[in-house]
């Protein structure tokens, strides 16, 4: 995603705006909206990791990421590993368990395996170790470069 064409379109419309007074004013403008690029350009990044930020715990599993490349960001979704649940020597064998659902639920969790490649059994294995023991919270650190 190139924030550039952004960028350049809003000092554009600054430019526009001026251009309704005096040769000095846009002048003025120009200088002005020169200096705020950068700034721009930041708050741009912030909007966008926000964005990624707010989609990644509605995912069923994996998250989305923001990465710099050239300067310019592009979201991208990352998988989570998943991991089989630790087992001692105790568990080493199955358990079973007998689970009544209501056929609404039944069906969403069978849709939701489904879009996942996974059978029935392994979804709700991982979905009820996801929530017995959940990860950190995503978004901790920042990753990438900058310039100035």
């Amino acid at each position: 995603m190139q924030l550039s064409p952004h960028l350049d379109a809003l000092q554009n419309d600054l430019a526009a705006v001026a251009a309704i007074s005096d040769t000095e004013a846009a002048e003025l403008v120009q200088r002005i909206s020169a200096a705020l690029e950068a700034s721009l350009r930041l708050r741009l990044l912030e909007a966008i990791t926000e964005a990624a930020h707010e989609l990644s715990p509605q995912l069923a599993s994996g998250h989305v990421e923001v990465r710099l490349a050239g300067g310019d960001p592009s979201l991208v979704y990352v998988e989570d590993a998943t991991s089989p649940p630790q087992s001692s020597g105790e568990e080493a064998f199955s358990a079973r368990i007998s689970l009544r659902l209501p056929e609404g639920l039944k069906a969403t969790v069978e849709a939701a395996a489904g879009r996942e490649g996974l059978s029935v059994n392994t979804w709700l294995v991982q979905a009820i170790s996801r929530s017995i023991d959940p990860r950190p919270p995503r978004g901790t650190h920042l990753t990438g470069f900058a310039r100035s």
